[in-house]
């Protein structure tokens, strides 16, 4: 990217907040608890042949914490050549980051995990994050960037859309087991710009909807 350091623009009360790739061990280690309050559901719907997902109101919004469902790690996320994490900094205080991992057997770069403090949410601090993803993806040369979502995280779904990303597949097990069980991983990519040498060719239009996957992980 341009610059490792840039600052919002996006209103007076987010003037204060700056991004840079994380340099510090706290950078590095720090850690916000996911949640988010929803007011759609994207329902699976099964068919012989494959899913389609129906976006359905839910009335009462349902609010939730991410559960510590994932095994400990001693490896700090942006550690590697391969991995990188951004941060948005409210002074010293980190008060978001995106966690990214690009694998070049496949040119993909992955939304490992993105997160913006609960205080500092609809102040377009998650957008920035990705854009800062995005550029960092267009300079390693992935193809396309590839990110996770759970089916009841609505306003998450919408904000992705908005950035470009479409569906492109789901897997109705893999919360199976955890304190999400019941929940559908929707996986969401966004294609970027060809290689100039023309080595992979842009597909065709993508829609909102899954039809004709198979059971299971799509």
């Amino acid at each position: 990217m341009a610059s490792t350091h840039s600052r919002s623009t996006r209103g007076a009360a987010a003037e204060a907040i700056t991004y840079r790739a994380a340099e510090s061990e706290s950078d590095r280690s720090a850690v916000i608890k996911g949640e988010f309050t929803s007011d759609t559901v994207f329902e699976v719907v099964r068919s012989e042949y494959g899913f389609t997902l129906r976006s359905v109101p839910l009335d009462p919004p349902v609010h939730k914490v991410f559960p510590d469902d994932e095994p400990e790690s001693d490896e700090v996320p942006g550690d590697s050549g391969d991995e990188r994490r951004f941060v948005a900094l409210d002074g010293d205080r980190v008060c978001g980051y995106v966690d990214t991992a690009y694998e070049p057997w496949n040119r993909r770069l992955t939304i490992v995990d993105i997160e913006v403090a609960g205080p500092y949410q609809g102040r377009g601090i998650g957008r920035t994050l990705m854009h800062h993803a995005v550029e960092r993806a267009r300079e390693c040369g992935a193809g396309h960037v590839w990110l996770e979502v759970t089916n009841i995280n609505g306003p998450a779904v919408r904000a992705y859309q908005r950035m470009g990303f479409g569906f492109c597949g789901l897997d109705t097990t893999l919360y199976s087991g955890t304190a999400s069980e019941g929940e559908t991983a929707l996986y969401m990519s966004l294609l970027l710009d060809p290689p100039s040498d023309g080595s992979w060719a842009e597909p065709g239009p993508r829609t909102g909807s899954l039809t004709g996957l198979s059971p299971g992980a799509a």
